[in-house]
């Protein structure tokens, strides 16, 4: 029964989304009438939103309180009017403490901009109550923050421009309705992970939006599983990136569900997905040498296939604090592939393939993997994910990553695996042999791979070693050397042209 509890827990959070809001969160109606209280708790004198001048990363640095109207703290904090100002912004909390990642934060953020203000946004007894009361009081907590911008705001040397508001969850959606409520325009929010439940699909002045700053960037780090959204699915900023898809993160477990509720670890799970947005912000602070890069993208598929790996006309950006504004009005979805811990930069690439058969095959699924090796280092051996199914005389696109810098690339060997390493590779396996004619060999044949590096942008040819062997069956293995930069080969003009 002890290893039921978490899950219980969380499941219990997940019926509290469900359930609904007795009153939806929203810009109408006043202000006074939203303000969900902790049942059963007699309200102290204490105030409800506190703004933490953070002097220290130490968590047991207690810093110091912010009053609106009141100028002695501002001179007594050595408020710097002048520099760049931080707003961070927890959200919904089980156990009414702040987590840890807020100090890793603040710490990150002090180191990177010695003179800038940190201020953390205190709403914790708004917070720790039942998920539909706290979702209420985001709009409260939100105007909290807009009436203190609006009072540093009557300061000389302050502006609103040097304001960045940083919301973890539903503190992500406090920015929102901060930038909202506030005269004028902030500068810079960026959401960590956005609350998805009773925020899903709302009106944009219910949620946090591209209109609530100059600048909106989103990472979403845990947008579904179990049928369910902690994190919101849609896209809510100028720049929305989805690292790894916006779902599963390396090193947290969640593709091992049965074994997390087996063993009791769910809701840490759960936590280190939603928390990876806080995670990667604070790598993007500490590891600057490290920058990772997303790239435009329709959907996450499309951009599995290989497809995405473009940085023209602004479509690749840099995550977290390094995100740059663009120009585009539009919003821009961005993927990429992390590591499972900091650094969490990894080295995308693009492989075109083209594959063909000098025999009638059927459908087929073959296991392919592929070693890259560079002047700094080899890869390990790498799958290529069969998104949709291989196309047999055509050209086919997968997305390959590393997780060291291989330097220039100078060899690649291609591997058809004939054991099949899982039960859903052995069905494949099976499934393609039963497709097959008779009296066909599995055999495919490969003269050349083209390389595109998504961090370098570099385009790479390689060709197969032996021009007389291109051919390729299961238990076998092909190498290609780098043969040329670039795609074409000198006599070609047409862009249009494909290997074949």
């Amino acid at each position: 029964m002890r290893n039921s509890v978490p899950l219980l827990c969380l499941w219990s959070v997940h019926c509290c989304f469900a359930a609904g809001s007795p009153t939806p969160p929203g810009p109408e109606g006043r202000l006074q009438d939203e303000l969900r209280t902790p049942r059963n708790v007699q309200i102290v004198a204490k105030p409800l939103v506190r703004f933490n001048l953070r002097t220290s990363g130490d968590s047991e640095h207690e810093g110091c309180y912010l009053s609106l109207g009141h100028n002695q703290p501002l001179e007594d904090c050595g408020f710097n009017m002048t520099a760049k100002t931080f707003f961070i912004i927890h959200g919904w909390t089980m156990s009414g403490m702040f987590e840890n990642w807020l100090y890793k934060l603040v710490s990150a953020l002090r180191m990177r901009e010695k003179e800038a203000n940190v201020v953390v946004v205190d709403w914790l007894p708004l917070a720790h109550q039942l998920y539909t009361d706290a979702v209420n009081n985001t709009r409260v907590v939100g105007h909290s923050v807009a009436r203190m911008l609006d009072w540093l705001q009557e300061k000389d040397d302050f502006s609103l421009g040097n304001v960045h508001l940083i919301g973890y969850s539903l503190g992500a959606h406090v920015a929102g309705y901060a930038g909202n409520f506030v005269k004028g325009t902030v500068g810079r929010i960026t959401g960590l992970d956005p609350a998805g439940p009773l925020f899903e699909g709302v009106d944009i002045h219910r949620r946090l939006s591209p209109d609530d700053a100059d600048f909106v960037d989103v990472l979403h780090t845990y947008t579904r599983s179990f049928g369910l959204s902690i994190g919101i699915q849609m896209p809510v900023g100028h720049i929305d990136i989805y690292p790894n898809g916006g779902d599963f993160q390396p090193g947290c477990g969640l593709n091992d569900v049965l074994g997390s509720i087996a063993y009791g670890t769910i809701t840490e799970v759960v936590k280190c997905e939603h928390e990876r947005a806080v995670h990667l912000f604070v790598d993007s602070l500490v590891n600057q040498d490290k920058p990772s890069f997303a790239f435009q993208c329709t959907d996450s598929n499309r951009f599995k296939k290989g497809i995405c790996l473009s940085c023209r006309k602004n479509r690749c950006n840099s995550i977290g604090y390094n995100a740059k504004k663009t120009k585009s009005k539009r919003n821009s979805k961005m993927y990429l592939k992390t590591r499972a811990g900091m650094p969490f930069r990894v080295y995308h690439y693009q492989m075109k393939i083209h594959i063909f058969s000098y025999k009638n095959m059927g459908d087929i699924e073959p296991n392919f993997y592929v070693t890259l090796y560079g002047t700094n280092a080899d890869s390990q051996i790498l799958p290529l994910e069969i998104v949709e199914q291989i196309g047999l005389n055509a050209t086919n696109t997968f997305l390959v990553y590393t997780e060291e810098d291989l330097g220039d690339l100078l060899k690649i060997k291609l591997t058809w695996e004939g054991a099949a390493q899982s039960w859903y590779n052995l069905w494949k396996e099976l499934r393609s042999y039963l497709s097959q004619p008779r009296s066909s060999e599995r055999q495919l044949n490969i003269r050349r791979i083209r390389v595109k590096s998504g961090e370098t942008q570099r385009r790479l040819t390689f060709c197969v070693e032996d021009l007389d062997n291109t051919s390729i069956s299961p238990g076998q293995e092909l190498w290609f050397h780098k043969c040329r930069d670039g795609w074409r080969m000198k006599n070609e003009t047409s862009p249009t042209v494909e290997l074949s």
